[in-house]
């Protein structure tokens, strides 16, 4: 069976600052390399740690890989206007009608609860958009929106936009599988040399579930994204199994390729190859996160395994 991987990043044309995003030609060979079918690129708007891209970007890209890459759009909410009432529905409709299929990923680093922000959120319902976003623990020097521990804002978004879907994705989101007693330790921090410092090393039982799980849950218009979750489920892989088969319809491969000289990104397919081919994750699991998800969900005119 082939992947689906529902985030993943691109650059038209590549550049060394922060990290080395891969090129479509060499995202089209990684994915050939290790089983992918198709991947979604989401563009890079939000200037606090790589260089904004255009949309454009993502749709050249797609047009010169039909079926292999599919295009999100993105855009920042203090964009127009800079404005709380900012028409931004106009701008999404306008990438919906060429095709992208998602927004995201969303990561300026605002508060979540800021009204421009739910502006976005507002619009992309509207349109009818589903959202993906990255999280920060802090209100300045990083990227990503912020939320407290717990994800009350995330919370308080679900609640004002219940047709709204949200793909939760992030470290943020995923420390929130379990409970930790030092939440300042849920996202690494980057200092200027690029030494990330702060996260923690993931080991150990799962003993306690954390809000992840609740707000899973209670949300019907939530969903997950994995690429950030591997280290979380390999921790611990008998709760992992027990927690993809409870929300295996609401979750999705990703590999978040950010990186065109590292192979990082695709541990989770490797842990998902072996999960599978061990016996320990069921087959139809299998099959409904790392591919037939994303199809159904997305409406994708791709043949389910």
């Amino acid at each position: 069976m082939k992947y689906i991987d529902i985030h993943a990043h691109a650059y038209r044309k590549p550049i060394p600052f922060v990290t080395k995003f891969c090129s479509a030609e060499e995202l089209i060979e990684r994915y050939d390399k290790y089983g992918i079918e198709a991947g979604f690129i989401l563009p890079v708007v939000n200037s606090e740690i790589y260089l904004p891209q255009a949309n454009e970007d993502i749709l050249d890209m797609a047009e010169q890989y039909p079926g292999r890459l599919i295009p999100f759009c993105n855009i920042d909410p203090r964009a127009l206007i800079n404005r709380a009432d900012a028409p931004l529905d106009t701008v999404l409709q306008y990438y919906k009608d060429r095709g992208c299929i998602g927004v995201g990923e969303i990561m300026p680093n605002m508060p979540m609860n800021d009204e421009k922000v739910q502006n976005l959120f507002r619009c992309a319902e509207k349109v009818g958009l589903p959202v993906t976003t990255d999280g920060s623990d802090r209100p300045d020097g990083d990227f990503g929106l912020f939320d407290l521990p717990g994800l009350p804002y995330l919370e308080h978004t679900l609640q004002r936009f219940p047709d709204l879907k949200f793909i939760a994705h992030g470290p943020m989101f995923w420390a929130e599988y379990t409970t930790y007693r030092r939440p300042a330790r849920n996202k690494p921090v980057f200092r200027n040399d690029g030494f990330q410092y702060g996260s923690p090393s993931a080991s150990g039982k799962i003993t306690e579930e954390g809000a992840a799980q609740e707000l899973l849950r209670d949300f019907q218009n939530l969903y997950g994204e994995l690429s950030d979750a591997y280290s979380m489920l390999s921790r611990d892989e008998d709760y992992a199994v027990e927690f993809l088969t409870e929300f295996q319809d609401k979750l999705f491969f990703g590999t978040d390729c950010c990186n065109s000289e590292v192979e990082a990104n695709f541990r989770g397919k490797l842990w998902f190859d072996k999960m599978h081919d061990s016996g320990k994750l069921p087959d139809s699991v299998w099959k409904k996160i790392c591919r037939n998800n994303a199809i159904d969900f997305f409406n994708l005119k791709l043949e389910k395994a």
